[in-house]
Parts: structure tokens; sequence; C-alpha cells
């Protein structure tokens, strides 16, 4: 059994999550501005690990957080790459030399 986290952890992730929920469908936000715009400061190492332990099936939008400059982070060749670029592209998102336009398609 998993150890329960402490408050401040607690959250922290609810304040990530609730940032990640408001992500509109098209747009999308770096791991840094996510940080930023939770109230975590400079935390976008720690975002990208938390969304890298969200259960299969979730129904936040993890996929529309990239990394700075607009770059996909997750590898070309992985499930979980494919997955994000296969979503990304379901919503209009075009991607070029792996990037995002984040003028075109940034949030906020």
């Amino acid at each position: 059994m998993q150890k329960p986290l402490p408050p401040a952890a607690d959250e922290r992730r609810l304040a990530l999550f609730s940032v990640l929920a408001q992500i509109p469908e098209g747009r999308v936000c770096t791991y840094g501005q996510v940080a930023e715009l939770a109230g975590l400061g400079r935390a976008a190492r720690w975002v990208g690990r938390t969304l890298s332990t969200l259960p299969e099936g979730t129904h936040l939008p993890w996929h529309r957080v990239i990394a700075a400059g607009g770059r996909i982070s997750l590898p070309a060749g992985s499930a979980s790459g494919s997955e994000q670029r296969q979503r990304l592209a379901a919503e209009g998102i075009v991607l070029h030399n792996d990037r995002v336009n984040l003028r075109r398609y940034g949030w906020p």
C-alpha cells in the first residue's frame, strides 16, 4: 500500500491538476507555465514528474503540456510520445519538426 502524501504535497498536486484541467482543447502550455500558474514557482521538472505518474485513463489533458520553446519532450517512438502527438493532432494542433508554435497554440 502506498503511503499517503503529506498535506502540502496534496495541495501542490491539486493546484497542478486545477491548472491542467483549464487548458482548453486546441491549446498547449509549457511545464514551466503550468507550474507558475499553479503557484508552484519554478517547478517545471516537478510538473513533468507528476504528470508521468498520472493513472492510465485519466481525463486530465496531460498531452497539452509541452516543454519550453514548444518542444515535445516525450520520445517519438514511445507509447506515451505517440499518444501525445496523436491527441494534439486530433485537436488540430500542427507539429513542425516536433515543435508546437506557441504563438499560435499557446495558452494562456
